[in-house]
């Protein structure tokens, strides 16, 4: 059995696991969140602790968050679950969720009917249109991407398994990548809060895709 944070050996890759934080008080209240440095909920507590407990057992060598709160005390109560006391962790504004600029604590319902649905959904569902101040999911990419090839993708290539607890859009910048998606495909991506996706790996030193990781998915599950 393989000691946890021990990497694993040369010729294999590490596993990757993503989860989007618990529910937030701003989730429930159907509010636009942002960068807004919001609580979970007693829900979302418990989702992070079902997200503990499901992955319990997998030796992780490192874990990356986002320097928004309820990311990180989704992190700390998986760590607890999980047994993972002592676990580097490193915290970085980059994972941070997409700015929403002007709409940040605005009534996602209210909105529609200010601005208009059309136009909202627009802001929301497009892939390189920004809300007024804020950004789209393209920009979001942009500043979330190059953290992951710095950081979190050379450890994966080195055989560490990586555990990134981070936001429904910063992650889903990474999905894209990881699953070649397209600006279109990507937009029909939903991500659950705190409902791990769980990829293992093989070396792909021919990516089809301009700008894809030098790896391919094996194997990826949803552990609930």
């Amino acid at each position: 059995m393989i000691e946890p944070h021990k990497p694993l050996p040369a010729h294999e890759l590490g596993k990757l696991v993503l989860v989007r934080h618990g529910q937030s008080q701003w989730n429930l209240e159907n509010r636009f969140t942002g960068w807004v440095d919001v609580d979970l909920t007693d829900l979302g507590r418990e989702e992070a602790r079902r997200a503990g407990m499901n992955l319990s057992g997998i030796p992780f060598y490192r874990a990356f968050t986002s320097m928004l709160k309820r990311a990180q005390e989704t992190l700390r109560i998986i760590q607890e679950a999980a047994s993972l006391h002592d676990l580097p962790v490193m915290k970085t504004t980059a994972l941070n969720e997409r700015h929403y600029g002007d709409l940040q604590g605005l009534d996602k319902d209210e909105t529609a009917k200010k601005f208009g649905a059309e136009q909202v959904h627009i802001w929301r569902r497009s892939y390189d249109i920004s809300p007024p101040g804020g950004e789209s999911l393209k920009t979001t990419a942009e500043r979330v991407l190059p953290y992951f090839e710095g950081e979190i993708l050379p450890a994966l290539l080195k055989g560490e398994n990586c555990l990134v607890v981070a936001h429904g859009n910063s992650l889903r910048a990474i999905v894209m990548v990881l699953e070649q998606l397209t600006p279109k495909e990507i937009l029909e991506v939903n991500i659950p809060t705190a409902v791990p996706l769980y990829y293992e790996f093989v070396p792909d030193v021919r990516p089809s895709a301009p700008g894809a990781f030098p790896l391919s998915i094996r194997l990826k599950k949803v552990l609930q």
